[in-house]
């Protein structure tokens, strides 16, 4: 009886799973998952107790809360100490949190302005990518946050889709404001945090690490942009 309670069990969580993630977007879908591992075990752990099996179910469900504890501590970590750098382009607003890695953005014209990228569509962001392939800074912008959630988008792009971002980037004067948004800081930050935030960033963006030319020269731009103010 309990391992056909057991079955039951694992059965109508496999079905809710597939039924959850034929949908839900990759960033609900990593947040899900690890809601899902402790609350797993707890139920085997619980099913197995009930059935008589203490010594096995009682073990599952202790793992469960030191892990579910893991997990909320890492969150609050990452709330507590997360700096988040915003870029603009014409078409794009995106922001990169320097801990996690995580793009976001916002599109701010054309056909989907005002969605967020990570509640659009594959399909959609396709779409989006063949508006913008005419603004350089733009396309890399949108090519670096669909290499995060699609690795394999460019084999469903076009030959072409894409080509020629590469060289430096005629963006105009940075302001000071633009600097710190882009670095994550607040303004008048030390010239020892803008150094740190700067390796951080790069860490992160820099082409030889799998990271986007464009975004790599932002941030090199906002250094050198927020450090004269700290030369001799």
């Amino acid at each position: 009886m309990s391992i056909f309670l057991l079955l039951v069990g694992i059965t109508a969580l496999v079905v809710l799973g597939l039924y959850y993630f034929a949908s839900a977007t990759p960033a609900q879908v990593a947040g899900t998952l690890r809601l899902l591992g402790p609350a797993f075990l707890v139920l085997v752990g619980a099913i197995l107790s009930f059935a008589g099996r203490v010594s096995i179910g009682a073990p599952l469900i202790m793992l469960a809360v030191a892990w579910f504890g893991r997990q909320r501590r890492m969150v609050n970590s990452r709330r507590t100490g997360g700096q988040k750098s915003v870029v603009r382009s014409a078409w794009l607003e995106m922001e990169l949190d320097h801990d996690s890695g995580d793009m976001d953005g916002v599109v701010l014209v054309g056909r989907f302005e005002g969605r967020r990228l990570f509640e659009m569509s594959d399909d959609e962001l396709l779409e989006l990518a063949a508006d913008v392939k005419d603004d350089r800074e733009s396309a890399e912008l949108l090519e670096a946050y669909l290499d995060r959630r699609m690795p394999r988008w460019r084999d469903d792009a076009d030959a072409d889709a894409g080509a020629g971002h590469r060289g430096p980037y005629s963006t105009g004067a940075m302001t000071h404001e633009e600097a710190y948004k882009i670095l994550g800081l607040e303004p008048g930050a030390a010239a020892v945090d803008i150094r740190k935030a700067h390796r951080s960033l790069m860490q992160r963006v820099h082409p030889d690490l799998g990271g986007n030319a464009f975004l790599a020269q932002r941030v090199n731009e906002a250094r050198d942009v927020l450090l004269r103010d700290h030369a001799d």
